[in-house]
């Protein structure tokens, strides 16, 4: 494809499709990265050339720019003969994706928000570096501990293709059902943790005269992931395994089908709030805050991003999908917990060593913990949030994953294949949700969809074992 077409492409989300037939920039013939390098010591055990610059592009959404800024004072504070250039933009594959055609993209790219550059081609094409050095490298805060040990589960997991670890999701993200403490004290309501006692409570609050449940239409798959995380929970991680590995009729096993059944029955039974086929995710989010609608599914950035419009006297919180029979697999408790926020180092970058330190600096407990307090967020970092005052929202989070006692779990096909949940699932979830599909055929829809992307030669699979 030529530069034009690849430019032409970068129009939009489309652009990350473009990356196919495009060459990316990968490392040399011989495997090779021409990076600047410096030599190993205690103090530099990644190599870091002293005096080498750092350029830093950041995804600028919902966590802002300002993390990243102390991140770069930190590394040049460790380094003082560096110089790092800070960019951010919320068109990351506009921006971005030229560079990488021409071999010159940035040390470290906060790859991330609707305009991401797909994962997919930058795996397939070689352009990413292999971060395996940095998980065995000694974490800054204590030299006997390696960088893995300090990580939260399924960090790695989540960021690994083919068994190499490519992308570090800074974030953590604890995905549930959110709702204000403030309005279930003052009706006397209280959670339901059984899918029956959901029912039930979506009728007395469609009494009070509130919708007891809003979505994001125009992100209808936002309500997906509560489907995906009951299913899991009835089925167990199996269910979800075989959704990652692109199996045949995976999304017509019998757990996904009594999910989407349950789900569907919010739309059926009136429990939707009127009008939500149309909101985007800022304003089903800003109706809930309002008081207008009961419950949501979202994640736990959902507090920041929610920060100008939410009262002070709402009382944010999360709680798990409810279980959908007596018999799930998985508790009550079980949650879908996984990093976010991903952050790559170019295989073509000119300080490759700049930008695994780089990460590494974000990993430490300094780094982590300023990034919660400016951007009311957990990171991959264990314990990095002790002792900092935070938010109901993070409170209940925090809460959610104690509780958990380490029986979170998440999905890896919407890394693999962004598309298939992005545009597929989006749109298939929109006709349930509004009932022009029924659950069956919503999982039937799906799972054509995804059996269309199994068989796509062009696209590259990755296996989930």
């Amino acid at each position: 494809m030529s530069r034009r077409g690849l430019l032409q492409g970068a129009a939009g989300v489309a652009a990350a499709s473009a990356l196919g037939g495009c060459a990316m920039g990968g490392a040399d013939d011989d495997g090779t990265t021409p990076d600047a390098k410096g030599s190993t010591s205690a103090d530099n055990p990644l190599g870091v050339k002293e005096d080498a610059p750092l350029e830093v592009v950041i995804f600028n959404g919902g966590f802002g720019e300002e993390y990243a800024k102390a991140h770069e004072a930190m590394y040049e504070q460790r380094h003082p003969q560096a110089h790092v250039k800070h960019s951010a933009t919320q068109q990351i594959a506009e921006t971005l994706q030229p560079r990488f055609v021409a071999g010159d993209p940035p040390d470290v790219v906060n790859n991330s928000g609707s305009s991401q550059i797909d994962f997919n081609g930058l795996v397939s094409q070689g352009a990413l570096t292999d971060l395996g050095e940095l998980l065995d490298a000694p974490s800054l805060d204590d030299p006997a501990t390696k960088v893995r040990d300090t990580l939260l589960p399924g960090i790695v997991d989540v960021g690994s293709y083919d068994g190499k670890f490519l992308s570090l999701n800074y974030a953590y993200s604890a995905y549930g059902v959110w709702y204000s403490q403030k309005l279930f004290d003052a009706k006397g309501w209280e959670y339901p943790k059984t899918w029956d006692q959901m029912i039930a409570l979506c009728r007395t609050i469609k009494a009070a005269g509130i919708a007891p449940w809003t979505y994001p239409g125009v992100h209808a798959r936002y309500l997906s992931w509560a489907i995906l995380a009951s299913a899991g929970k009835l089925g167990g991680l199996d269910v979800i395994k075989a959704i990652d590995n692109l199996e045949p009729n995976a999304w017509r096993h019998d757990a996904v089908k009594t999910a989407a059944e349950a789900y569907y029955q919010l739309a059926v039974d009136g429990f939707l709030q009127p009008g939500a086929e149309g909101m985007d995710h800022i304003q089903s989010q800003t109706e809930w805050c309002r008081g207008h609608a009961a419950f949501l599914s979202n994640g736990s950035w959902l507090e920041n991003e929610q920060k100008s419009v939410t009262p002070p006297d709402f009382r944010m919180t999360v709680a798990p999908t409810p279980s959908l029979t007596t018999s799930d697999t998985m508790p009550y408790e079980a949650f879908r917990g996984t990093g976010s926020e991903p952050f790559i180092v170019p295989a073509k970058a000119k300080n490759v060593r700049g930008g695994l330190e780089y990460l590494r600096i974000m990993l430490s407990q300094k780094g982590a913990a300023d990034f919660t307090r400016k951007v009311s967020s957990l990171t991959a970092v264990q314990g990095a949030s002790a002792g900092i005052p935070l938010g109901p929202g993070l409170t209940s989070v925090t809460k959610l994953i104690d509780a958990s006692k380490g029986s979170a779990f998440t999905w890896l096909y919407s890394s693999y294949y962004r598309k298939l949940e992005r545009e597929r699932v989006n749109a298939a979830s929109l006709e349930l949700f509004t009932k022009r599909i029924t659950a069956a055929q919503w999982c039937d829809k799906v799972q054509k969809s995804a059996d269309e992307f199994a068989k796509d030669p062009a696209i590259k699979k990755y296996k989930r074992a």
